[in-house]
């Protein structure tokens, strides 16, 4: 089991969960979570203007996307975040990254299911 997290545009959500449908389903055992966050890496946070003065924000909003996937279905995920995720043109500074973690164990609260069935 593996635990995929990217950060990605906010604009490129709807791509990314398009891309996902068309690779699993939920008869694939995946599961997603989305949330908004802050931070920053090579991209440049935007100019604003804060009492006549320009001030540069250190981080920029983007949004993280969580999957939890048995194995068999790794490359498949990465594969279609990378094809919503990127920018047209072949991509660009600020699209994003990837983490694919080891997922040590699932347990679902409703059930106390163990293991990569608890997906």
């Amino acid at each position: 089991m593996k635990m995929i997290v990217a950060i990605i545009r906010p604009e490129r959500l709807e791509a990314v969960e398009e891309a996902l449908k068309k690779v699993l389903d939920e008869g694939d055992h995946y599961r997603i979570t989305v949330d908004t966050v802050e931070g920053h890496g090579r991209q440049e946070g935007e100019v604003e203007f804060f009492r006549g003065q320009k001030v540069r924000s250190g981080k920029v909003q983007k949004t993280r996307v969580t999957v939890s996937v048995n194995d068999a279905y790794v490359e498949k995920t990465v594969d279609a975040i990378l094809s919503g995720a990127r920018s047209e043109g072949g991509g660009a500074v600020g699209d994003g990254k990837i983490f694919v973690m080891p997922l040590e164990q699932v347990i679902r609260i409703r059930t106390g299911e163990r293991g990569g069935s608890a997906i």
